[in-house]
């Protein structure tokens, strides 16, 4: 008895003819290929996206050990075996010791500056570029994804009205596919260029900060090799820290001295 009430509601059920697959088949091989595109689109970005997070996050946590533990070697040789081979800041101490080495050939010391300095920002500007790949892709994709789905929409929108002068009246069943195609390219269009517009400034905002990291050690290691290892920064630890607070808190008070009064002036 279950059964055939079940069954029965099931023939009683009227048919959606107006739904997402039905509208992309009234579309035809034009609105596929439009929806393609833009899957194509937004995978890349999500691949883009999550690639470069990736990197940029674990530059960051090899800056911590750079902080913390490769100042703290006698020279630039020896920190950088405390450093991954693979990382950005590696990177920057071998073209640095390169550059020295190269450094002692030089006869004029004025020359022999700019090119130390010249081979750093050589080896951070290809650190940086590096960085930036694939952003403009994300950058391509919320500029012209939203045309894209716009596209779907004009087509959309032109094939209602054939059908409108083919029917010469505009009843719902005849513009309901295609206005509903174009509708749907048009909300796609957005739903991919948003998320790549977000992503794009934000993992730009995250380069800008690596790219001052990368300034300022590349700069230490500039003034490292030209005082002969003489000047490092300073390397402030969590221990350290600690200490110098407790050393304020125990510090006696400063007493006034006997026989002073304070004057208010009226």
């Amino acid at each position: 008895m279950l059964i055939e009430l079940l069954a029965a509601a099931g023939e009683a059920a009227p048919q959606n003819s107006f739904g997402f697959l039905e509208a992309m088949e009234q579309g035809g091989v034009i609105a596929w290929s439009i929806f393609g595109v833009l899957v194509i689109m937004s995978v890349g970005s999500f691949y883009i996206l999550i690639t470069k997070l990736l990197e940029q996050r674990k530059i960051f946590s090899e800056y911590k050990n750079v902080r913390g533990q490769f100042w703290r070697a006698g020279t630039l040789r020896e920190g950088a075996t405390k450093l991954d081979k693979n990382s950005a800041w590696r990177q920057l101490v071998d073209d640095g010791l390169a550059a020295e080495d190269a450094h002692s050939k030089m006869t004029d010391s004025l020359e022999a500056h700019d090119w130390l300095h010249g081979s750093l920002a050589r080896s951070e500007a290809s650190i940086n570029s590096k960085l930036a790949g694939g952003l403009p892709f994300l950058a391509t994709v919320g500029a012209t994804a939203p045309f894209v789905g716009l596209l779907g929409t004009v087509i959309g929108i032109y094939r209602a009205l054939i059908n409108i002068g083919i029917a010469g009246s505009a009843s719902i069943d005849k513009v309901a596919g295609p206005v509903g195609e174009a509708l749907i390219m048009t909300a796609i269009g957005l739903l991919v260029a948003v998320p790549a517009v977000l992503a794009y400034n934000w993992l730009q905002s995250r380069n800008k900060r690596i790219a001052e990291l990368l300034s300022g050690f590349s700069t230490d290691i500039l003034a490292n090799i030209n005082s002969k290892g003489a000047v490092k920064p300073a390397v402030l630890t969590k221990t350290s820290t600690q200490q110098a607070g407790k050393a304020a808190a125990t510090a006696p008070a400063t007493k006034p001295v006997a026989g002073t009064t304070t004057t208010t002036k009226r």
